[in-house]
């Protein structure tokens, strides 16, 4: 008999060798008495799961049912390549492409996003990035607020149920763990009025794998209220609306299975809260989960609900597979355990482009549906936001920065600041300044240079031309004050010839 999923992650706990917890490591007194546990290394080997006998897989898990192994068809580097240089260049132009090359981005989306760019892509595709920078510093407030304690208490018992085979959850208090508590607890301080769902702790820890805590609450955030608005609320109203809304648009796709369904009156909620709430991360294998959120974080809700009716199609839609699914709860366990073929990223990613249900027919339908709705429960209780239907409606109602990506170390050392471009010109002006004044300067000395040598007597060419410039410039005098002057100069004249004499030594030594 076949084992089956559940019956692999029940085990792990068991299993698992407590030798390797952060707990034990902690009361080891080789550590000390708080545990110093910073030279440790991956949580799969605090937890004793690097022995050697067990592999890790390329996406971190060490086992499971989204083990991938060696079996799975690798790009080629060259392909890989090009499409990095590819997003690179989108994501650096993020608003170009996205009002004028929108069609662009969606078959790179389909065509699956690179996985070195994959954490930074969701962060532009879902307006996280933006919603951050809006935000700067929320996080670490609400990081060091103590929070509700009976939320949190609720949160540390589904720690270790969120992907007990990666390496970075495996350890009980390691760091994945711990970053998935302050994620949570984040959320229920900062929506109070929804607490918290089991359901967020999957989609946190899928965040998790691929970016920082911060980034992956913010990008939490844009799933719970633009993606899935109401998802995660109280009463669970939403998720009930949008599965008879899948209901609905089960009969265009596949009446047969809609029939069979109807027949045994299983109701949607049975079957499609956990693909739904969880975004299929708990259902298929690893690789269909990565490009199924590569699509959904592009197309937004309408790809989930592709995936659902693919999936009800191909498992209920034939008589033949009808045969072994007479009742309800033979249908429950068929579609418990899908066949692996149905599930196969291949298969998948060419159904959902191929199925023409588009976020038009959800729309129309969830009118419908809401109208049934409010004529046999009445109104909602909790009104959520209009659902915005991937990446191009969320860009248009929340615009992106201008700024280009960049990394976000940890550590950040700030280089000394550069001299702007006005001190340059300040610089450049003062010393300007300065040798226009030197040159004044120079030439007020040269003019002084001149005059004590015409009174020296050495440059009487240079006394008669300064003198005639002189009497060019001054007006007609009358003849008294004219002989006045003339026996006045004589007079001095007498006496700078005899200074002349007296002091000759000098003046050759001035001179």
């Amino acid at each position: 008999m076949k084992k089956s999923r559940e019956d692999d992650l029940n085990a792990v706990p068991e299993t698992a060798s407590p030798r390797g917890t952060t707990e034990s490591l902690a009361a080891d007194p080789d550590f000390g008495p708080r545990g110093d546990l910073s030279s440790l290394g991956s949580d799969s080997e605090i937890n004793g799961y690097v022995n050697g006998d067990q592999k890790i897989d390329k996406y971190g898990f060490v086992g499971g049912a989204q083990y991938t192994g060696d079996l799975q068809h690798e790009v080629p580097p060259e392909v890989l390549r090009q499409r990095e240089s590819k997003w690179l260049d989108m994501l650096n132009s993020w608003d170009k492409w996205m009002a004028k090359k929108h069609k662009k981005v969606k078959l790179r989306c389909q065509k699956g996003i690179p996985p070195s760019l994959r954490g930074r892509a969701w962060q532009y595709l879902s307006g996280s990035k933006v919603k951050m920078e809006q935000n700067h510093g929320r996080f670490d407030e609400m990081d060091q607020s103590p929070g509700d304690p009976t939320w949190l208490d609720v949160i540390e018992r589904d720690l270790h149920r969120q992907f007990p085979f990666h390496e970075m959850f495996i350890a009980r208090g390691g760091h994945g763990q711990q970053d998935l508590y302050r994620v949570l607890k984040a959320y229920t301080i900062y929506r109070p009025e929804e607490g918290y769902c089991q359901a967020q702790a999957p989609i946190a820890a899928v965040l998790l794998m691929h970016m920082p805590a911060e980034q992956a609450f913010w990008c939490l955030v844009q799933i719970c209220e633009k993606y899935l608005p109401g998802y995660y609320s109280a009463g669970l109203e939403a998720i009930q609306l949008d599965g008879e809304i899948s209901f609905a648009l089960l009969r265009k796709v596949s009446p047969m299975a809609h029939k069979h369904l109807n027949k045994y009156k299983i109701d949607p909620i049975l079957y499609m809260t956990e693909w739904f709430m969880c975004a299929f991360s708990r259902t298929l294998p690893w690789v269909s989960v990565l490009r199924i959120w590569d699509m959904f974080f592009c197309e937004g809700v309408k790809v989930i609900f592709r995936v659902g009716l693919i999936l009800l199609k191909y498992t209920l839609g034939s008589s033949d597979k009808l045969k072994k699914c007479q009742g309800q709860y033979e249908t429950m366990e068929k579609l418990r355990n899908i066949d692996p073929r149905y599930m196969q990223d291949g298969f998948l990613v060419r159904e959902i482009i191929e199925l023409p249900i588009t976020e038009r027919e959800v729309e129309k339908e969830h009118f419908i549906q809401l109208k049934k709705w409010k004529d046999t429960h009445g109104d909602l209780k909790y009104q959520p936001p209009p659902r915005l239907h991937g990446a191009k409606a969320i860009n248009e109602a929340e615009p992106h920065s201008q700024r280009s990506l960049v990394q976000m170390p940890s550590i950040v050392v700030h280089p000394p600041p550069a001299a702007s471009p006005d001190s340059g010109s300040n610089s450049k002006k003062k010393k300007e300044k300065k040798n226009s004044k030197e040159q004044k300067e120079k030439k007020k000395q040269k003019n002084r240079d001149k005059l004590e040598s015409m009174a020296n007597g050495s440059a009487p060419d240079e006394t008669n031309r300064i003198l005639k410039g002189e009497q060019n410039v001054t007006q007609p005098v009358d003849i008294a004050e004219e002989l006045n002057r003339s026996l006045l100069k004589k007079d001095s004249q007498l006496q700078s010839e005899q200074s002349l004499s007296s002091e000759e030594n000098e003046q050759d030594t001035y001179l």
